[in-house]
């Protein structure tokens, strides 16, 4: 299953507390796409799956100051 996450103007730590709120919800293999604009969000969400263990897929940069970041749920 996917689930999205709109964290868009929401600074440090916010967007990482709603993935991992949403994680937590989550069994293995689903996929959670956040949009972020934070610009810690990119150090943030990496650093968070790598210490839970959940798989960092991807980030991409949209048109906007947003990125989306998917995640695999470990």
């Amino acid at each position: 299953m996917i689930y999205e996450i709109d964290a868009l103007g929401l600074l440090c730590p916010l967007p990482v507390l709603k993935l991992r709120k949403h994680l937590n919800a989550c069994v293995s293999g689903d996929e959670v796409h956040i949009l972020a604009d934070d610009p810690v969000a990119i150090i943030d969400i990496p650093h968070f799956c790598k210490q839970t263990g959940h798989i960092f897929v991807s980030a991409e940069k949209l048109t906007n100051d947003a990125t989306k970041y998917i995640i695999r749920a470990k």
